[in-house]
């Protein structure tokens, strides 16, 4: 299951006028066609606390420009034999540098 923020929630983080850049369906159905994601759970409080002890994964994963005392749920998870996973961030594929290149053209 992939907890994805709805598109108010993505506002309400402070990330700029134009983000999200794709909707939220749009974004789901990307993300729910990667042959590892089963479900995708959408949500829009601040953060996926519940969705994360709803579920109870076995493994949470978050981007690795997070430290793990940053992660939300991670403690959580960890508790009951759960693990965190920081996944590699690629270079140049953020959506931050995404809109710049946009702007610059």
């Amino acid at each position: 299951m992939l907890g994805l923020n709805t598109d108010a929630s993505v506002r309400r983080q402070n990330k700029g006028p134009e983000r999200p850049i794709n909707n939220e369906a749009s974004r789901a159905e990307v993300l729910a066609a990667l042959e590892s994601v089963d479900y995708v759970c959408l949500f829009n409080e601040e953060t996926p606390a519940a969705i994360i002890e709803a579920v109870r994964p076995d493994v949470l994963v978050k981007g690795a420009d997070y430290r793990p005392d940053q992660v939300v749920g991670a403690e959580f998870v960890q508790s009951y034999g759960g693990r965190l996973h920081l996944a590699a961030i690629a270079a140049g594929y953020s959506t931050t540098t995404t809109l710049a290149r946009m702007k610059a053209a």
